[in-house]
């Protein structure tokens, strides 16, 4: 199980770090100096402290250093004169070149995909999400576990080193897959409870909302306000991993279940999206996604269309969303509400913080869910006068007749229920 240990070196001292970017031909839709805002940002998140920026420019990656050489002597300089002992890089680094870097520059060097797994390791809190965590780890350490063990021997603390452990870690091969194989069955079994769960929730007939988007855009923030939840937020990223279920009941009395779920992130890491499937199919069984997205971030449109790509990677782009314009109160221009508005449709601006808008993104929700609904013709025997208190939570009823033996109602429903209320149907004349 991945352990959590405090985000230092080993000595009480958080680690010293310098972040690189390299930027390859034409961008990419975030410029390399914005990609590495969010670098420092993760990097402050894993629990070091960012000395210095490195940005260099190529028409093609480096197949021994990732970088030029030149720009590897300035690295080391820099490491130097700043004393750091951490050294990220921006992108996905191969073994090998990450064994080449460290060796030429003398300190750890670690990629952007391990930094995410180190926050991971150390915020996961269910056993699913560390069994998922940890599993992750594993598939991306694998092809590191080759050469003379430099990898390994430097394990023991600090960012990068978080998760399985260094007696896990020096193993070989064949037991580092055999540990994987157990991980893959442990988490089968809890795909299994997680399904049984789902089901449950199915048979009660709510409906059920997904939050979904960028890390850090007040997810979690506004399902505490709109649920009256105690879920933690902080201003970091990946504050949330594990998903968080809470009941939502609207002014008309209807109840919606909503699902908080793990910020997504440029490049996030592929181990991550097959470890934690699980978790995500959460988005898959919605009945509507909510878009969370940061409409105070210069780079708001951007962060959108990384969400729908991973929403398609998880083949739930075609399910129905509404796109909520959260941190309004951060916004300077607010003329770029109005026009993410035009560029978003449905879309609804909010401050999950300062509970603007709630209201309005209420009535949305609605409306979206009252176009996957039908009008129906019911007779309920009095005998079934259970069911009637059911639709009034489920559906909105328009009309009602007591008769001798039965209760005649004009309801409106979500079609996903159909095969429970057809016992109930009038037929048509």
């Amino acid at each position: 199980m991945p352990r959590r240990t405090i985000p230092t070196n080993g000595s009480g001292e958080k680690e010293r770090a310098i972040l690189v970017g390299l930027e390859v031909g034409r961008k990419d839709g975030f410029p390399v100096e914005d990609s590495l805002q969010e670098l420092s940002l993760l990097s402050e998140t894993a629990g070091a402290v960012v000395k210095a920026q490195v940005i260099q420019r190529r028409d093609k990656i480096d197949s021994a250093y990732y970088i030029g050489r030149g720009k590897l002597e300035e690295i080391h300089s820099l490491q130097l004169k700043t004393n750091a002992n951490l050294i990220i890089f921006n992108g996905d680094l191969t073994p090998s070149q990450q064994l080449k870097l460290e060796e030429a520059i003398g300190v750890k060097v670690i990629d952007r995909t391990q930094l995410i797994l180190d926050i991971f390791a150390q915020r996961a809190q269910t056993k699913e999400g560390k069994l998922q965590v940890e599993l992750a780890q594993l598939n991306y350490l694998l092809p590191r576990l080759k050469g003379k063990g430099v990898l390994l021997s430097r394990l023991g603390g600090g960012i990068g080193t978080r998760g399985p452990g260094e007696t896990k870690l020096e193993v070989d091969r064949r037991r580092t897959r055999a540990r994987i194989f157990s991980l893959k069955r442990g988490i089968k079994g809890l795909w299994t409870h997680r399904r049984i769960q789902r089901e449950g929730r199915k048979r009660s007939a709510l409906s059920i909302a997904s939050l979904v988007g960028y890390t850090n855009s007040g997810k979690s923030t506004l399902l505490n306000t709109l649920c009256k939840a105690c879920v933690p937020t902080e201003d970091k990223l990946f504050a949330t991993l594990d998903p968080t279920t809470r009941k939502v009941v609207f002014p008309n009395k209807q109840e919606l279940l909503l699902t908080d779920t793990v910020g997504f992130i440029k490049k996030l890491p592929h181990h991550l999206v097959a470890a934690f499937q699980a978790t995500l199919e959460e988005v898959r069984e919605a009945d509507l996604l909510l878009n969370v997205l940061d409409a105070s971030s210069p780079q708001a449109e951007e962060q959108c269309r990384i969400t729908h790509k991973v929403l398609e990677e998880l083949q739930a782009n075609d399910k129905p969303q509404i796109t909520v314009l959260n941190k309004i109160d951060k916004l300077k221009n607010k003329g770029m509400v109005e026009y993410l508005k035009r560029e978003m449709p449905p879309a609804v601006a909010i401050s999950a913080l300062k509970g603007w808008g709630l209201e309005e993104l209420l009535i949305k929700i609605q409306d979206v869910l009252f176009d996957q609904s039908i009008l129906v013709k019911l007779a309920i025997p009095y005998q079934d006068s259970f069911f009637l208190a059911w639709l009034k939570r489920r559906g909105k009823v328009l009309s009602s007749c007591y008769e001798e033996d039965k209760v005649l109602v004009e309801v409106r429903v979500g079609k996903r229920w159909e095969e429970k209320i057809k016992p109930f149907l009038l037929p048509e004349k």
